[in-house]
């Protein structure tokens, strides 16, 4: 498991990405728009600087929603390799089956 503080910082940077994505997005068609004076570039760029960091998508970490674990994450499931290995032993994931031979 992982510690608290990571899962809810986590959280936190994907509350603010969506908050802000509106606007992070206006602000950046602007930038790299050729039709706009360059003034009005470089102001949207400074504007996009004064957002807060965590408000990037990119700042957002995939993590295991049953342990918080950040590293081995299937996107499908939303799930780390661990934790689905034990879904899919205990028979939770419909249609998947424990590989043997």
């Amino acid at each position: 498991m992982a510690k608290k503080s990571l899962i809810e910082r986590n959280r936190k940077r994907e509350r603010l990405a969506k908050r802000f994505a509106a606007r992070r997005a206006r602000l950046k068609a602007v930038a790299r728009d050729s039709s706009v004076s360059m003034e009005e570039q470089f102001a949207a760029r400074l504007k996009l600087a004064e957002l807060p960091r965590n408000s990037a998508p990119v700042r957002v970490r995939l993590r295991c929603e049953l342990t918080g674990r950040s590293r081995g994450n299937y996107r499908k499931f939303k799930l780390s390799r661990i934790g689905l290995r034990d879904l899919a032993s205990s028979g939770q994931i419909p249609g998947m089956v424990k590989s043997s031979w």
